[in-house]
Order: C-alpha cells, then structure tokens, then sequence
C-alpha cells in the first residue's frame, strides 16, 4: 500500500510550507518599526503620504536663570543649550537609507541603572532635503523627566509624514543623559518649549539656511507634552502655576522667585499668552497632587486640548491628578482619553529589546511599558486621536465622527477602529463654560 508514503509526504509538505510561513511572520516581525501599525491599528493611525527627513539642530537659549547656582535668592544667568530634533516632509531618491537612532537608557548618576547605550530603526531619512511647495504646520513635543527627543517617534515620524513639521525637545537637566536637580526641570520646562516654538519659527522662515526654510506655518502651532512635559505644555497654553508651587520652589532654591515668571496673576505671564498656539495635546501631565495648579490657574487654560491618561496613574495620579486638571481647565475645549487599567506609561515609544534583559534593572522596562496594555496598541490609537484632535484645530479637517463618539469603547465599537478592537477606553469631552 502507498497511503503511508503519501501520508508522510504531506506531513513533510505541510512542516516545510509552516516553517517557510514562520520564517516570513519572525522577518515581518524583526521588521516591525515603533509606530507601525498593528491588524487592528484605528484609522487614522496609518503613516501619511509623505517621506520623512530628519535632523539635529542645537540651539542656545541666551541669558537664562542657571537655577542650579542660585544661592541666598540670588539667581545667576547662563546660556542654555537645547537640542531638538526635527521631523518634516522630504524629498528623497531611491538610494536613501533609513534612520538608526541612537538613544540610552538609565539615569546619570544613577549607580543602580547606569547609561545604556541601545539603537533603534527609524522610518525617517537623515537630513533628507525638505519638501518644498507649500508651508506646514508646527508641532513641538516635551518630553517627561527624565527622557529624551526620541522618546516618541512612533509619534513624531508619523506626524511627519501627515504634513506636520515636528520639534521634539532634549530639555537640558531633564534627560537620561544629564537629569540633574528638579528645580531646573520646575523652571525651565514652559521656559524651553516657548523658545523652541520661536526658533523654530526663525528656522522655518523664508530666507533661513536651515532645510525647512520657508515651510513652517507656526500661526498653525501644537504643543504635546508627557507627564513633565504635559506640566509644561499646560502652563505655556494658560494654566498659571500656583503660589503654592511658588512657595515650594522658592524653599528648594535657598530663595529663588524665578519661577513667579510662570504664576497665574503674574502680569508679564499673561503677557506670554501665545495666539499661535491652536491645540494642546497632554499625556499623563504631572503636578496636580502636588498643588501645581488651582482653580484660578486652570481657568487660564482656554486653547482647546486633549487629555491622555491611564486610570491607574500612580505617578501624576488620576482622579485627583489628570482627571482634575480636566474638570478644572472649565474655559477650554477638552478631551480626555483614558485607558482603562494603564498606569503613567501612555505616550512613549515600545521597550526596546536590550530592556528585555535580566541584567537590567526592571525598570529601565516599565519606563516603556504598560503591564495591562501593548505599548504598540497605546502607540495606534494615541496617532489616531492625537492625528485627529490637532488636524481639527491645525488644518481646519472634519474630524468629528473620530471624536464626537460615545464614552465607553465597551459599549459599541468606536467610529474608525475595526470591529471589537476598542476595548477598555473612556472619551469624555467638556466644552468650555462660557
């Protein structure tokens, strides 16, 4: 009989063609970049229809409080560098070759998670020539402390490449490589965003050397910030901190008023008001169970603004913390995003691999990662809601079926994500009072 060697025959087909598919899926998976989209990835979390440049450019904010020499209410001045890195809409041949990013992980100073070197691919193109024909608008990014400019790119390329030109800030004293006191962090994060929006403006006007000369549109401007950079973001959008910050930064510093710059009912602060400013996107914003903000500094806040927070925030705090912002901002249009079970991690980039490792600290991985939630499932939904909330207010698109949605994602699936994959979320929305 031949039944048996035409058995085995199949069997050995069947082995083959399953390790041939393996191979292809483990390929595709190696392949896989921050920011790309998962089967059941929402709609507009999809790459846009342009290449993607980028580049570093270093900057020095001039004549600045040095905060960290202050003594006996004295402040001295500095010139502050600042690097940023700039994601825009480019020209590129066939030949181009992909970023690799290089970043760390640990915390200067720190003997238990030391500075480790790793690298990342991504979609951009290094210094790529821009696109030119038409203006874009801007997008500047702060990060959380600590962290870095390429702390978001699955956001930052993707924005790119839906015609945003996109700043992300390496705030000096704030990043892993150079973290130091907070009180610089307290001071210079409103202080650090504001400035790169101007420069960036001077970097995008026609007649500049830079590669985006010409294309920035930054009347069109959103600010995004993540748990330090979300309290950085609130204040340069309006919300004035409280005396009780003041208070607590004056005694930290030996005497230091220098942030009353940033004080709700401080007038050269009301003066800062930006009209440039059209949307504000804030991940898990930090300082409000600390007495950041009151009542009085949230009415301040009035540029409408999107709120993303994990319910189980044990960093910024949810209830009291960004939920209270939320109910507080009563004078802007908001948002607020919630992920069921998810801690403070909502906005970064997926661990990268060498996190994985046993030698490392464990939280050099929960820096990354959520533990109820895929971080590349956070990435998608955060492009599609982030694309559509700055779209609305930065180019004038109908959004609203993506955002006017009902509250539960339990209830009924949301408008723009497949069937049965919007699970465990909450959108509330709140118009302003007057």
């Amino acid at each position: 009989m031949k039944i048996r060697p035409l058995l085995f025959s199949l069997f050995l087909l069947a082995f083959l063609f399953n390790g041939l598919a393996l191979t292809s899926i483990n390929a595709q998976t190696q392949d896989f970049l921050y920011g790309d989209a998962l089967p059941d990835a929402p709609e507009l979390s999809k790459k846009g229809e342009y290449a993607v440049g980028v580049q570093t450019v270093n900057l020095i904010n001039t004549n600045q409080v040095d905060i960290l020499k202050s003594k006996d209410g004295k402040d001295p001045s500095y010139d502050r560098p600042i690097t940023i890195e700039i994601w825009y809409p480019a020209s590129v041949d066939n030949n181009a070759k992909t970023v690799i990013y290089n970043e760390v992980m640990g915390t200067a100073g720190d003997t238990l998670r030391p500075i480790t070197p790793f690298t990342f691919k991504g979609r951009a193109y290094r210094d790529a020539e821009a696109l030119k024909g038409s203006k874009f608008p801007l997008v500047v990014v702060s990060h959380g402390y600590v962290g870095s400019r390429y702390l978001m790119t699955y956001l930052t390329e993707n924005l790119a490449s839906k015609g945003y030109i996109v700043a992300a800030i390496d705030h000096t004293d704030s990043t892993f490589k150079d973290a130091n006191a907070f009180q610089s962090t307290l001071l210079n994060r409103p202080n650090d965003i504001r400035f790169v929006i101007n420069e960036m403006e001077k970097l995008g006007a026609k007649g500049s050397k830079n590669k985006i000369a010409g294309l920035v549109d930054a009347n069109n401007t959103a600010i995004i910030g993540y748990s330090m950079g979300g309290y950085g973001v609130l204040n340069v959008g309006g919300a004035g901190y409280s005396q009780g910050l003041a208070q607590f930064f004056t005694g930290m510093t030996g005497g230091s008023t220098a942030i009353t710059i940033n004080i709700a009912g401080n007038a050269e602060y009301e003066k800062k008001a930006d009209s440039r400013i059209k949307a504000i996107v804030a991940f898990a914003p930090w300082g409000m169970e600390r007495g950041v903000w009151d009542a009085e500094g949230l009415k301040g806040l009035k540029t409408p603004t999107f709120f993303i927070a994990g319910s189980q925030d044990d960093i910024s705090g949810y209830e009291k913390g960004i939920k209270a912002i939320y109910e507080g901002a009563v004078n802007a249009d908001r948002y607020l995003l919630t992920y069921k079970n998810a801690r403070h991690n909502v906005a970064p980039n997926p661990p990268p691999v060498e996190a994985l490792a046993p030698s490392l600290h464990i939280d050099e991985y929960y820096r990354y990662a959520e533990p109820s939630w895929d971080q590349r499932k956070l990435n998608n939904v955060n492009q599609h809601f982030v694309t559509a909330f700055i779209g609305k207010h930065l180019k004038n698109q109908d959004n609203a079926k993506f955002l006017d949605i009902q509250e539960n994602s339990n209830d009924k699936d949301w408008t723009g994500f497949k069937p049965r994959s919007s699970t465990g979320m909450e959108l509330l929305h709140a118009k302003p009072a007057n």
